[in-house]
């Protein structure tokens, strides 16, 4: 029944929206761990330059993820859209807020050689890394778990509905992913000591990390109450995401930096694939009553608008992934801690080393 469903527009898009938040939480995931980590694993000025310059020349082009996502989601389901937004408004605020601060000060960091100014704009790219990536965490929990909802679709409840226990600890959830997602990425782009301290950095937060995706999933099975064909399905991924989050842990502690990178961004999309098929075909849960939970087809738009995104959909999304496939490329060099004599700018020197 579960396939039957999917074989539809709503499903598709619905699917589709899975993809988009998948790749966003992979590409953004990192750019968060880099940037909640920087003070820690750059131990001086020239450190913190490679630190920061392994997400510069790409972190903006991540966000645009969030962007599509979030027109995706208005353009697919625009009252799924407009209930998640009017009931998580502060919510959704924080975390823009937080982006405006960690973009303007990746910019800003490097305008002034004072310490006091920079350890200040660092500290700002520090929270607002570390804001966003627990949000997220939050939202995503509570659209599994349920808010109050109306019948009428209207969120009913407060900010402290959007902050219980099971919300709190999707947003820790998330958090210790990206971190551990950020410092795998940070020993495939950098050498020397930085990347050993990287490499220790992920060490420590395997554990945690695996640990908190166990724990919420089973948090999500017991809640749920049912056994069938999806929450299968949703274990199955959940446990690949576990394994995955080990396997990149063990191919870091070997140096081998490109798969263990590529290990936890499938741990990140496994971990996104099984939230999304325990949700479908509801797009946001009620804990009011299951009758109000509102599905992929009680809030989806006309068949005509779905048809025409989906052709729009397939021509362009392979040229914008083909266009940051490049990007990437591009910057794929390695930094070192090395300041680059007589600059100010955030990077730091480049050896086309890699690994």
């Amino acid at each position: 029944m579960l396939a039957t469903t999917f074989i539809s527009l709503q499903g598709f898009w619905f699917a589709l929206l899975g993809v988009l938040w998948a790749g966003f939480f992979v590409l953004e995931g990192f750019d968060f761990g880099v940037g909640m980590l920087m003070r820690f694993i750059g131990r001086d000025d020239g450190e913190r330059k490679a630190v920061i310059g392994t997400i510069e020349p790409v972190w903006d082009g991540n966000e645009v993820w969030l962007i599509v996502a979030g027109g995706a989601t208005f353009a697919a389901f625009p009252s799924w859209y407009a209930t998640l937004f009017s009931g998580y408004y502060i919510v959704f605020f924080l975390i823009l807020l937080g982006l405006i601060f960690r973009g303007v000060a990746i910019e800003y960091r490097a305008r002034r050689e004072e310490q006091r100014w920079r350890s200040a704009w660092e500290i700002a790219i520090l929270l607002g890394s570390a804001v966003p990536a627990f949000l997220w965490g939050v939202v995503f929990a509570n659209v599994i778990h349920g808010v109050p909802i109306s019948s009428s679709g209207e969120f009913t409840g407060g900010l402290l509905d959007l902050f219980g226990g099971y919300a709190i600890l999707g947003g820790f959830v998330s958090l210790t992913l990206f971190a551990f997602h950020g410092a795998v990425f940070l020993t495939l782009r950098t050498k020397g000591k930085v990347r050993e301290r990287a490499k220790l950095a992920a060490t420590l937060l395997a554990l945690p990390a695996l640990s908190l995706v166990i724990v919420i999933f089973n948090r999500s099975a017991a809640a749920s109450g049912a056994v069938d064909g999806k929450w299968i399905a949703a274990a199955v991924l959940a446990g690949i995401a576990g394994l995955l989050l080990a396997l990149s842990l063990g191919l870091a502690r070997r140096d081998r930096d490109g798969f263990a990178f590529a290990a936890t961004a499938l741990a990140v999309c496994s971990t996104v694939a099984s939230f999304f098929v325990g949700l479908y075909p509801s797009v946001l849960v009620s804990s009011t009553s299951a009758a109000n939970n509102l599905t992929a087809f009680s809030t989806s738009s006309s068949h005509h608008t779905l048809w025409v995104m989906t052709i729009v959909a397939l021509i362009f999304t392979p040229v914008v992934l083909v266009y940051q496939g490049w990007t990437y490329w591009v910057f794929r060099a390695r930094l070192r801690g090395d300041p680059l004599p007589g600059t100010t700018g955030s990077g730091g020197t480049s050896s086309r080393s890699s690994g």
